[in-house]
C-alpha cells in the first residue's frame, strides 16, 4: 500500500485480529479511517475485508514480510498480540526499525511492558486496564465509570453524593478535602465545562472529577457516611 502524500488523514496499521486488535479495526473503521490490518488467520481477515479493503494473511512477522505488506507507511502500527512475548518483542523491533513514527504494543505483563518501553514502543494492558476500571466501580458505588491515564492521575464520572446536594462548589471544595479536580457537570442533556465556585449542586449532577486512586476513595468514605 502505497502513501498517498495528498491524504492528511493518519494511516493505521493493526497487526492481531484477537478480540483486543479486532475492537480497535471496528472503532477505527467507524471513524473513516484508512487502515492496514494483518493477521495469519484466513477467516479473521476474511472479516477485516469488511472493515478496509487492505487486508493481508501473514505467516510470519519478519521484516521482510511486514516491509512486503506496505506497513512501514502507516503513521501508526498497533502490535495487539501480547501473549506470545518473544514474537511480540521481535515484531516491536522490526517496526521500530523501519521507521514507524509510533508503535503501540499490548503487554501480557509488567516485565514484559518494560522490555516494549526500553525499545521504543508506547505500551498499552488491556485486561490489566479493564480490571482496574472494573474494580474500581465495583470499590466505589457512585463510580459511572473510571480511566487510569498514569499510576498517578485518573477521571471518574460520579454520581454527586446526596451530602453535596444544594452546597456550592466553594462548600464542598472538592480540591482543597479530597484532592480532586471538577472537569465538567452534567444534568440531562446539558454539560457545564466551566464550572463557578457559587455553582449550586443540583439531585441528578453527573460529575467529571480528575485525581488520584486515593482521592477518589476518600470522596467515597465521604459520600457513604452522608
Amino acid at each position: 500500500m502505497g502513501r498517498n502524500k495528498k491524504n492528511e488523514k493518519l494511516i493505521y496499521g493493526i497487526i492481531g485480529l484477537g478480540r483486543f486488535g479486532t475492537a480497535i479495526a471496528e472503532e477505527l473503521a467507524s471513524a473513516g479511517a484508512d487502515m492496514v490490518v494483518l493477521d495469519r488467520d484466513e477467516e479473521r481477515i476474511d472479516y477485516a475485508k469488511e472493515l478496509t479493503e487492505n487486508t493481508y494473511i501473514v505467516k510470519n512477522l519478519e521484516k521482510k514480510t511486514l516491509s512486503e505488506t506496505g506497513i512501514q507507511n502507516c503513521d501508526v502500527v498497533i502490535l495487539c498480540i501480547g501473549e506470545q512475548i518473544d514474537v511480540s518483542i521481535l515484531t516491536t523491533l522490526n517496526l521500530i526499525s523501519m521507521g514507524i513514527p509510533k508503535v503501540i504494543a499490548k503487554a501480557s505483563s509488567a516485565a514484559h511492558g518494560d522490555i516494549l518501553e526500553r525499545l521504543g514502543a508506547e505500551v498499552v494492558y488491556p485486561e490489566r486496564d479493564m480490571a482496574v476500571r472494573l474494580a474500581h466501580r465495583l470499590e466505589t458505588s457512585q463510580s459511572l465509570d473510571f480511566i487510569q491515564l498514569s499510576e498517578k492521575l485518573n477521571i471518574s464520572k460520579f454520581s454527586l453524593p446526596e451530602r453535596a446536594i444544594g452546597k456550592s462548589v466553594v462548600e464542598v471544595n472538592f480540591r482543597g478535602h479530597f484532592g480532586l479536580n471538577i472537569i465538567a457537570v452534567e444534568n440531562g442533556s446539558e454539560i457545564l465545562e466551566s464550572i463557578r465556585p457559587d455553582y449550586i449542586f443540583k439531585k441528578g449532577d453527573i460529575l467529571y472529577l480528575s485525581g488520584s486512586k486515593e482521592s477518589f476513595a476518600k470522596l467515597s468514605d465521604w459520600s457513604n457516611k452522608g
